[in-house]
């Protein structure tokens, strides 16, 4: 049996491996972003925002597509435009980044933790319906890492009990359900473009429905209330409806133009991310202990956002865990082998919130998931080429040999 690298032996990977810088920069991309600058045309409802908006949301099967600052934002905005408010609730799945149970709370609405599916670690629909009260007004599956939320089940249940339906779609820019893109299914889509995501300009976020009197809501308060595509001095819509609390959300034209250079590539690049996936699937679920996160069940292009796979404790020998798995593959020179946000959202570190501002229904199989098992690997090592995944699957192998009973 081959000596661990943390112990002393040779590495797989040597040197260890490294990644081009993420996200990928285009040389076209600069060049347009001078002209923009040179233009003196940064925002306010810019040419390219606007093309921006129609080709994202037509690629993602939407009518409409709302640009702003950040992926809070949008989801704050589509939850105000449905009208929530004080006294509401918002079911929420109990993994995921705290923005998600946050944009809730700054309309004085209660975020509600439901449980998580063990394979796909997306919201639970059984949970999902366990946990509608009287005051649930709607609900935000999130498309997970390297899976989608059952969107037919929990459509399904939310129209049963006249809830609204925003969907997270920070991790799956690109995907489809069943032919339909992510974002188009609920009322609502919200998109992220943070650094770390598919598709980034750093920050900002999106908006997309086929709803054009949420279009028009959402459009005002990102955008001090303006109606849609007006700037400074345009009146044409007239005021925003009394009472619509309207904010400064809006992004700038250099923004939207790095995101729609991004944009041609997406297709290509989700395709491939896919194919790498599959063939990572295959490869290290044959190592006894290992098994992959599960792709969305009628996805017919599932987006990558990350690479999920969980370990299991069981067949480790005494002593070790997950974290000792990651440490020793990452040893191996194998370097974007992370355990991920680490607790349950209202465990996290940075959440402060007050115990009674917030209600957990359930959240059991999602916790012993993130404490005992979760792997998650780069989207990089997605980007990368087969002979890298396939010394990433001997270094799995090699540790899992070494740890295993």
């Amino acid at each position: 049996m081959k000596t661990l690298a943390i112990n002393g032996g040779t590495p797989v990977f040597s040197p260890a491996q490294t990644f081009a810088p993420w996200p990928p920069v285009y040389a076209e991309t600069g060049d347009k972003l001078r002209e923009i600058y040179m233009s003196a045309n940064w925002s306010f409802y810019g040419p390219v925002e606007g093309d921006f908006e129609k080709k994202f949301a037509a690629y993602h099967t939407a009518e409409y597509g709302i640009f702003m600052a950040n992926g809070t934002t949008t989801l704050e905005c589509a939850l105000a435009a449905l009208g929530i408010g004080p006294g509401d609730e918002v079911i929420v799945p109990s993994w995921t980044w705290m923005a998600t149970a946050m944009a809730p709370l700054y309309l004085g609405a209660t975020p509600v933790f439901a449980d998580g599916e063990k394979d796909t670690f997306c919201l639970d629909p059984a949970a999902f319906e366990a946990a509608i009260t009287p005051r649930t007004k709607a609900v935000i599956p999130v498309h997970l890492f390297g899976s989608m939320a059952d969107m037919e089940k929990i459509c399904a249940i939310a129209a049963k009990h006249g809830i609204a339906v925003i969907e997270d779609c920070a991790h799956a820019h690109g995907g489809k359900w069943q032919g339909k893109g992510v974002g188009s299914m609920g009322q609502v889509g919200s998109f992220s473009f943070q650094q770390t995501k598919i598709m980034t300009s750093g920050e900002g976020g999106l908006c997309t429905t086929s709803d054009p009197e949420l279009f028009e809501t959402i459009s005002r308060l990102k955008h001090i209330g303006y109606a849609p595509g007006k700037k400074r001095g345009e009146v044409a819509g007239g005021p925003p409806a009394a009472g619509l609390l309207c904010h400064n959300y809006r992004a700038t034209e250099f923004q939207a133009q790095i995101l729609l250079d991004q944009l041609e590539h997406l297709e290509a690049d989700t395709i491939f991310r896919a194919e790498n996936a599959g063939y990572l699937r295959q490869k290290l679920e044959a190592i006894p202990g290992i098994k992959v996160q599960a792709p969305g069940r009628c996805a017919t292009m599932q987006s990558y956002y990350v690479f999920g796979l969980t370990v299991d404790p069981e067949v480790l020998k005494a002593g070790l865990t997950k974290a000792d798995v990651i440490k020793a593959v990452n040893a191996e020179g194998a370097n974007e082998v992370f355990g991920g946000w680490g607790a349950v959202t209202y465990e996290q570190n940075l959440w402060n919130v007050s115990p009674e501002k917030y209600r957990v229904a359930s959240a059991a199989t999602v916790r012993e998931i993130i404490q005992n098992r979760i792997i998650l690997l780069g989207i990089q090592w997605l980007m990368s080429d087969r002979t890298a995944l396939d010394k990433l699957v001997e270094a799995f192998t090699k540790v899992m040999k070494v740890y295993s009973k």
